[in-house]
């Protein structure tokens, strides 16, 4: 996608051909500052802070993470051991990990190496060509919309940021939203706010921004009274894992929005890699771990003061605790379909099953 005019993707290789470079998404909408990673620890720390996040973007990073690790010389293990435990909840993590330990396990020395970069620009490549076909079958769904309706803009509501920001690139539930837009059809976004770390107003909309997507930032409790009014046509979130049976971990908050919609009759859809999927799991609700962040988040906001610095805000009552989860678990019931690189499925066991039979 574009900033500013110029192409970019959300991880990339350095020209001196070994170090990695982010966008620091902590900075964003206010700056757009290029970080650079050189070692495991900092590829480490990234994930961490959420100088990257969304699970594809948290997977790549992983990847490169190793890469980088081996050409500091620190052994595979440990590369291995540290990046597991920077963040529970989203499997493409342990995904890439395990890919690159399949893959580089045999091998030593400069072989390990050079086989480590190559590892995680195939990831990242690939993640890319995922995500503009989830956006392919995802653009039916709105296009079936589009035609239907009378007058005005295909109403569509996303909760936190699944861009090309949270992933390589064109994002997965942004992909259908963008070739939308891009093919001529009249589009309107929902951007919830998705406290407590804002990706909604912060990332979402700086990215629908810098297409020219027409959107609306909105407080996280909105979107229930959106629908009862017939202000949302579609839902479509991304997820950080989804069980075998359909259950999908996103953002908190979109349980809640899945509820709304279900009482609506507004149609909720969630779009994925099959990366995304824990084989696994079979009950999202029961097994899927749900990420525990420092209630720092909840108590304080960061923004831009009127002089232009960036700064950390406190917003709650000084001594009372705050408890952050990061993520809920929406149940297959309350989902319409799951949108993958290989088309569109019922969240169910056999949905997906029809359209990954090798995992079955």
């Amino acid at each position: 996608m574009e900033v500013n005019g110029t192409a970019y993707r959300s991880i990339w290789l350095s020209n001196d051909g070994w170090a990695a470079k982010i966008i620091d998404q902590t900075k964003l909408p206010h700056l757009f500052e290029i970080v650079r990673l050189e070692t495991l620890e900092q590829a480490a720390i990234a994930i961490e802070i959420m100088q990257v996040r969304g699970a594809p973007l948290i997977g790549a990073t992983a990847a490169y993470g190793i890469a980088l690790a081996l050409k500091s010389g620190v052994p595979l293990s440990q590369a291995e051991k540290r990046l597991r435990t920077t963040r529970p909840t989203a499997i493409n993590l342990h995904w890439a990990i395990d890919l690159a330990l399949s893959e580089l396990s045999s091998l030593s020395g400069e072989d390990q190496i050079t086989r480590a970069y190559q590892v995680a620009a195939k990831i990242c490549d690939d993640d890319v060509e995922t995500n503009r076909s989830i956006g392919e079958h995802g653009l039916s769904l709105i296009e079936d919309i589009a035609s239907a309706k009378k007058a005005g803009p295909v109403n569509i509501l996303t909760h936190c940021n699944a861009g090309w920001i949270a992933t390589v690139d064109y994002g997965t539930a942004l992909s259908p939203i963008y070739q939308a837009f891009d093919k001529g059809i009249d589009v309107h976004v929902w951007v919830d706010e998705t406290r407590p770390r804002n990706q909604g107003a912060a990332l979402t909309a700086w990215e629908l921004s810098q297409h020219g997507v027409p959107h609306t930032i909105v407080c996280d409790n909105t979107g229930g009274h959106l629908m009862q009014h017939g202000m949302v046509d579609i839902c479509i979130t991304g997820t950080d894992r989804t069980a075998a049976n359909g259950d999908v971990a996103n953002k908190i908050g979109t349980y809640l929005k899945a509820l709304a919609a279900k009482d609506n009759g507004v149609p909720f859809y969630v779009a994925l890699p099959s990366t995304t999927i824990d084989w696994m799991i079979k009950d999202g609700v029961r097994d899927i771990p749900i990420e525990l962040r420092d209630e720092h988040e909840v108590t304080h906001v960061e923004g831009r003061l009127a002089d232009g610095r960036l700064a950390a805000v406190q917003v709650a009552a000084s001594g009372s605790p705050a408890a952050n989860y990061a993520f809920d678990v929406t149940p297959a019931r309350l989902v319409s379909g799951l949108i993958t690189e290989r088309g569109i499925c019922d969240a169910s066991t056999d949905g997906l099953a029809s359209l990954f039979p090798e995992k079955s």
